[in-house]
């Protein structure tokens, strides 16, 4: 039975935490910020982050010997940070979800799995296609759990130099034009294209 630390502040990654306990895993859900006495204290053989809030720092990543990956809803190195669905259709770069390993900084760490996906911004909005991202991310994990837990997969580094976004960006654009996540994304993408010009 592996010990398994989970790192989130989110309800959408319980797929995630229930498929691991239904594996026979003893899972720890953690929501706060993580220090390395706590890791030391719980022992785990891998660290799962997805949705979570805060930066995992260098010493938990040198203590864990490399076994801390994280999953995100895009297709790195596009849209690192915050709320990549959105800007990957503000952008209008390529849409996908990603399991890498983490690093000391914000989704740049070697990519272990990948899947690429599309979306017709016509039929969609910004709630419906986070879902999909979302059960996407988590089927990948499911899919490949095992390798990433042996060990038998070899990551690559990340290719390009992609996109970044912090909260702040998403402040601003909330500032200049309002939308709401149920906003069909092909009128909400001419609103904004109406409020550049």
């Amino acid at each position: 039975m592996d010990r398994l630390l989970v790192l989130t502040n989110n309800e959408n990654s319980s797929a995630v935490i229930r498929f691991l306990q239904e594996d026979g895993n003893q899972v720890y859900v953690w929501n706060e910020r993580l220090c390395r006495e706590d890791v030391e204290n719980i022992m785990p053989s891998f660290l799962v982050s997805y949705n979570y809030n805060y930066m995992i720092t260098q010493d938990i990543i040198e203590y864990m010997e490399g076994r801390v990956i994280n999953m995100h809803i895009s297709l790195l190195p596009w849209n690192r940070g915050f709320s990549p669905n959105i800007w990957s259709f503000i952008d209008d770069t390529p849409k996908g979800v990603t399991i890498h390993k983490v690093d000391a900084s914000l989704d740049t760490g070697d990519i272990l799995f990948q899947k690429e996906l599309s979306f017709s911004c016509e039929k969609e909005t910004f709630a419906t296609t986070y879902k999909k991202l979302n059960d996407a991310v988590q089927e990948l994990f499911m899919d490949h759990w095992s390798q990433i837990r042996n060990g038998k997969v070899k990551p690559y580094r990340q290719q390009g130099t992609g996109s970044y976004h912090c909260k702040k960006d998403l402040e601003q654009l909330q500032r200049c034009i309002k939308f709401t996540w149920d906003d069909n994304i092909q009128e909400f993408l001419e609103r904004y294209e109406e409020g550049k010009s």
